[in-house]
């Protein structure tokens, strides 16, 4: 099935028009939601540049770093398995999303005054299950909105600004260390963009109070094809009934993929130890790398609005050229490889998180998220621990399991077959 951009139009329009529940065309929603996004990772992303030093400054050893920084992680990913279906029992998507934002936005000042190491490894935690508490209700709320723009295009935008904040956060909390040389001073100023993201986030609340109303609308304006008599659209799903088949297929071919994904902590040992960069340049080639996850959100977000599930064949071979570059030992490929990283997971952020909305009814699109961030969260662990094991043993024997690794993946990625009834247009099943 082809785009259909009068549908669209006529969608977004309708949207932007409904009364009550979505006093905002869908567009303006996603840049707006996106904002909040942005000044939210200029708290978090800032706050994380220098979560190590700060803890060792109070006394911990790299073990403690090492342990509190792991449990921040799963913090962020495992209870998502609880959050996302709280929201989808209780409707409070707008609830959930806000206090998550909430929590983070006061534990990242805090964190720059905590007076004893056991308070500061507790507030990185926190603003962890912040990031744990909102996320499936906020992606839920924004797939809304990208029923009407396209979920490709939608959180590819989405995806885009927030890549700009985690990019201005460490640079803005490296500026400010350097100016005072204290972390309360580094860690304090990200209270602003903090109350901002709030502010802002409760404005949207008030302005689109039930997001919900975009799919609808996008259904409605959908034009049966003149060949074939109308027929109704199909009844929501019941907020108990289980995930699709189509979900597990597709959570398959993404602990696939990232099992075999590189973390960039394994990237940048390598750039430091080899001396291809220094140690105060690897922040800013990673600030290098957000843009370029940005950017490649972007492309992959409007290529999966016309071509579909088969736009994401780029992130296994993305993941699979970031070893094989990133892990030589001259520069230029080894800073490219890092690059590639970024690209690879852009698309992850974005693209592969569109999908699960086309796969996954309304009612059950939070619980989705939460199982489908624990699935990323799990492999992405397997991954690291995977890369980080082999880099050690054999770098040629480390490139070779990550390509392996991802032709299972692109195989995986073949059987997923989205069901009828899916809100978005132009989708092409893979294979």
């Amino acid at each position: 099935m082809g785009t259909d951009p009068v549908g669209r139009r006529r969608a977004d329009r309708t949207a932007g028009q409904s009364g009550g529940g979505a006093d905002m065309r869908p567009w303006r929603f996603v840049v707006w939601f996106g904002i909040v996004s942005l000044l939210a990772d200029f708290v978090y992303e800032g706050a994380r540049s220098i979560t190590g030093p700060l803890l060792a400054s109070l006394g911990a050893s790299a073990t403690l770093v090492g342990v509190v920084t792991g449990a921040g992680e799963a913090a962020a990913l495992v209870p998502r398995l609880l959050s996302g279906p709280l929201a989808d029992r209780t409707g409070r998507y707008w609830g959930l999303a806000i206090g998550g934002y909430a929590l983070t936005v006061a534990a990242v000042p805090l964190l720059g005054v905590a007076g004893s190491l056991g308070a500061a490894c507790t507030l990185v935690i926190a603003e962890r299950v912040g990031k744990a508490v909102r996320s499936p209700a906020k992606d839920t709320l924004l797939s809304h909105a990208t029923a009407a723009t396209g979920r490709g295009r939608g959180f590819a935008v989405h995806e885009a600004l927030d890549q700009v904040g985690a990019v201005i956060g460490p640079l803005t909390v490296a500026a400010v260390l350097a100016v005072t040389g204290g972390y309360g001073p580094a860690l304090g100023v990200l209270a602003v963009p903090g109350a901002a993201a709030l502010g802002l986030l409760w404005w949207l609340r008030t302005r689109v109070p039930d997001p919900g109303r975009y799919e609808s609308a996008a259904e409605s304006a959908r034009e049966p094809s003149p060949r074939a008599p109308a027929t109704p659209s199909p009844a929501p799903a019941p907020a108990r009934q289980s995930l699709p088949r189509a979900f597990w297929a597709y959570a398959a071919f993404t602990a696939a993929t990232m099992t075999g994904f590189t973390t960039y902590g394994v990237l940048s040992f390598h750039l430091v130890r080899h001396h291809l960069l220094t140690a105060s340049a690897v922040p800013v080639l990673y600030a290098g790398t957000m843009l370029a996850g940005a950017l490649a959100g972007l492309v992959t977000g409007w290529l999966y609005d016309r071509v579909g599930p088969r736009t994401l064949v780029a992130l296994p071979l993305l993941a699979a050229a970031v070893p094989a570059l990133g892990f030589a030992d001259a520069v230029a490929p080894a800073v490219a490889g890092a690059l590639l990283w970024g690209a690879a997971l852009g698309v992850q952020e974005s693209t592969l998180r569109a999908m699960v909305a086309d796969l996954v009814p309304a009612p059950r699109r939070a619980t989705a998220y939460g199982v489908f961030a624990a699935v990323v969260g799990v492999a992405t662990l397997a991954g690291g621990a995977l890369t980080g094991a082999l880099y050690a043993v054999s770098v040629p024997a480390l490139v070779a399991t990550v390509i392996a690794v991802q032709a299972a993946a692109l195989v995986l990625l073949a059987t997923v077959r989205p069901g009828r009834g899916r809100p978005s247009r132009g989708r092409v099943t893979p294979g």
